[in-house]
């Protein structure tokens, strides 16, 4: 019973995370690990195996990234997107025991898709357009304005 409960509560991980994980907590503690120590070290695993880093340094990243964001190069995209939906404001100007559980609480629901394997891009922007205008100088701009008015008999 004991196996199918640690198999059941472990099954949300891939097998590589487990291992990973086990190995850890034997080598840190003297005794056999319980199922929680493994649970909290295969969150630990996981993040560390997706390049994902933990949630106060990926804080300190999303606080001192400079503008405009979308195209800074960051650690991983959850990290971007974290500070997108905690507001950019709220991090910049609060202190850090009001905004670090607001990007904690963000940060870990992407690390939870991007362990379920969804993949998540940084929304790049568009392209400028092929062809640029450039403005008449005011002798010309006065020509039209000449122009214009004559076709439609304003002067």
């Amino acid at each position: 019973m004991a196996k199918k409960l640690w198999a059941r509560l472990l099954m949300e991980y891939p097998a590589q995370v487990v291992m990973a994980a086990a190995e850890q907590c034997v080598k840190k503690q003297k005794f056999l690990p319980n199922v929680h120590d493994v649970i909290e070290e295969c969150e630990t695993s996981a993040a560390d195996l997706l390049g994902m880093p933990d949630a106060h340094s990926a804080y300190v990243e999303a606080c001192r990234a400079p503008s405009p964001k979308a195209e800074y190069n960051w650690t991983h995209p959850a990290v971007y997107y974290a500070g997108r939906a905690s507001d950019w404001f709220l991090l910049a100007n609060e202190p850090e025991q009001i905004a670090f559980p607001v990007f904690e609480r963000n940060y870990q629901l992407l690390m939870a898709k991007v362990k379920n394997g969804e993949s998540i891009e940084i929304d790049l922007p568009k392209a400028l357009p092929e062809e640029t205008t450039v403005p008449l100088e005011k002798k010309q701009q006065l020509e039209r304005l000449k122009a214009m008015r004559a076709e439609l008999n304003l002067d």
